[in-house]
Parts: C-alpha cells; sequence; structure tokens
C-alpha cells in the first residue's frame, strides 16, 4: 500500500510478519486465556476439588482453536498437543496461575498495567492464529472462501466457539452462552479478520498480505486497549449491526404479518373461552349464601334452653 510506505511503516509491516510468537507472545496468550478461566464463577474451587479437570479446561482455552480447526479439516484433534514444549509451557503457567504461593502469580498478572500489556500481546497473536488458519484452509481448498473464513474463525476464537463443551468438563451446562446465539467482542472481531484475511488470500482484497497484518493488529491492540480503559464491554460495530439488523432481518415481510394474525386469533379465543367461566363464577358465587354470625343475646338463650332440655332428660333417665 502506498501510504504505508509513505508514512515509513512498510517496515513496521515486515518486522511485524517476520515476528516469531514462541515464546513471550504465546505466554501472553497462555496467561491471558488462564486469568479468564479462573475469574469465572465456581473455577477457584474447582481447581481445589479436581486439578486435572481444571487443568483440562486450561488446555482447551489455550488451544481450543487449534482442537477446533483439526476437527472441521479432519485431522488428528490432539494434532495440536502434539508440540510439548508448547503444552508445557502452558501447563507451567496453569500452575502458577492457580497454586502459586500467597497468589503472587495472578495478583501480578492482574494489575491494570500489565494486564494491559499482556492482552495486547494477546491480541497479536490472535492475528497470527486466524491467517494460518486461513493459510491452511487454503492450501487444501484453494477456491472455497467459506471453508477459509470458517477455518480462520475457528482457529482464532475456537476457545470462545466449544466453550460449551468447555463448561462440560467443569461439570457446567449452560446452552444459552452458545456463542452462535450472543457473539462476544472477540468472535466479531476474529470473524472479521478472518473475512479480511480469506479476501486477501483470494486477491479480491488488493493488499499486501504483511499491511493487512499490521492495520488489523493496530486495530485489535488500540481497540481492546480502549475497551479496558474505559470498562466498556460494547462492540464498536454496534451501530453497524444495529442497522444492518434493522434493514435486512427485522422488517415488515408475509412471514412476520401471519405469526401476528396467529397470535392475535389466539387471544380472541382465549378471551372468548373465559368470558362464559367469569359468568359461571359470578353465578355461583351470586347462589351462595354465606352463614351469619348469631347475635350475642340470641347465641345465649340458645345455650340455655339446650342445657334444660339436657337437665330434664337426665331428670327422666333418674325416675325410669
Amino acid at each position: 500500500m502506498d501510504l504505508l510506505e509513505v508514512l515509513h511503516l512498510d517496515e513496521l509491516s515486515h518486522g511485524l510478519a517476520n515476528l516469531s510468537m514462541f515464546p513471550y507472545f504465546d505466554m501472553a496468550h497462555y496467561i491471558v486465556s488462564i486469568m479468564a478461566l479462573r475469574e469465572q464463577p465456581g473455577v477457584l474451587q474447582l481447581s481445589r476439588v479436581s486439578p486435572l479437570a481444571c487443568w483440562f479446561s486450561s488446555m482447551l482455552f489455550c488451544f481450543g482453536g487449534a482442537v477446533l480447526s483439526a476437527i472441521m479439516l479432519a485431522e488428528p484433534v490432539v494434532a495440536p498437543l502434539s508440540n510439548s514444549t508448547s503444552v508445557l509451557l502452558a501447563s507451567i503457567t496453569w500452575y502458577l496461575v492457580f497454586y502459586c504461593p500467597v497468589d503472587l502469580v495472578y495478583c501480578c498478572a492482574a494489575l491494570l498495567p500489565l494486564r494491559l500489556v499482556l492482552t495486547g500481546m494477546k491480541e497479536v497473536t490472535r492475528t497470527w492464529k486466524v491467517l494460518g488458519g486461513v493459510i491452511q484452509a487454503h492450501n487444501k481448498y484453494n477456491d472455497s472462501l467459506l471453508v477459509m473464513i470458517a477455518i480462520g474463525w475457528a482457529k482464532g476464537a475456537g476457545g470462545g466457539l466449544i466453550s460449551n463443551f468447555e463448561q462440560l468438563v467443569r461439570g457446567v451446562w449452560k446452552p444459552e452462552t452458545n456463542e452462535l446465539l450472543k457473539m462476544s467482542y472477540p468472535t466479531k472481531i476474529t470473524l472479521i479478520g478472518a473475512v479480511l484475511f480469506a479476501l486477501q488470500q483470494t486477491h479480491y482484497l488488493p493488499l499486501k498480505k504483511r499491511h493487512l497484518m499490521l492495520i488489523y493488529t493496530v486495530f485489535t491492540v488500540v481497540n481492546k486497549a480502549r475497551m479496558m480503559l474505559t470498562g466498556s464491554s460494547v462492540s464498536p460495530f454496534a451501530a453497524i449491526e444495529s442497522t444492518i439488523y434493522k434493514t435486512l432481518f427485522s422488517g415488515h415481510s408475509s412471514y412476520v404479518a401471519l405469526t401476528d394474525e396467529v397470535e392475535k386469533t389466539s387471544m380472541d379465543k382465549g378471551a372468548v373461552n373465559g368470558t362464559p367461566s367469569t359468568k359461571k363464577s359470578n353465578e355461583k358465587g351470586a347462589g351462595k349464601h354465606t352463614p351469619v354470625s348469631p347475635v350475642k343475646g340470641q347465641s345465649g338463650s340458645l345455650k340455655a334452653k339446650d342445657e334444660s332440655e339436657n337437665a330434664q332428660t337426665k331428670h327422666s333417665k333418674k325416675k325410669n
């Protein structure tokens, strides 16, 4: 891109494209992912009760994207765990975050300045994961744009996409938290990145790969830092999403009119059916007579009359 060359950012894009993710950026990804797991309700108690389940959930958080993309490409599911160095590094990080004496590692990593740095490094790894998934799918299905988008999305946001399975490992079942029902910001930004990189790989987007990597990485890092500093969880694409939804998916159609008519008919039937029952209940209520409590004088005279009758009966019995 000529603009990047004019701004002398071409060398920066070269350096970013040749940047190695291991070990520092990968470690930042592991720390932030395992901290996100620890901050979920009930996970800290689970780590004391079942360390194995906690470790397995942590590995799904760290390598969920690689596992999901392997499943989609019909590759061995355990292939992402074949890199013993990465698994060992993730396991050490898991132990330090959950079981470090006096909770030193978690408390230090939770400090806002350090957490900003770690989160920014994790966003950098997101670019490599999405691009790696797109290239991997492009090597097998070079003419399928949809497959490249799906694999890039799965590899970059697989930890969120398989969150329901990860929750089952911890004994939790929350189907309403499915990412497809309500996508979080990381899932949305990863999907956008997968679309952009897939378009670039198929030459529909006239942009060099390293330039697109730089633009996407800078956007994700800056926006994530802004969201953390302001404490906002609103997506920057909220206005665009709302406009697209109102334009394409919430307009009045024949189906909407049909459903409205059905609801109106059911409400009318309910109202008609409810009228006779209400009348009957009113009539029944009107036909019943509530007992009137006797007056104090009348109750006293009745009691005296009963006592005299009982006395006469006893007297007659004695005579007999």
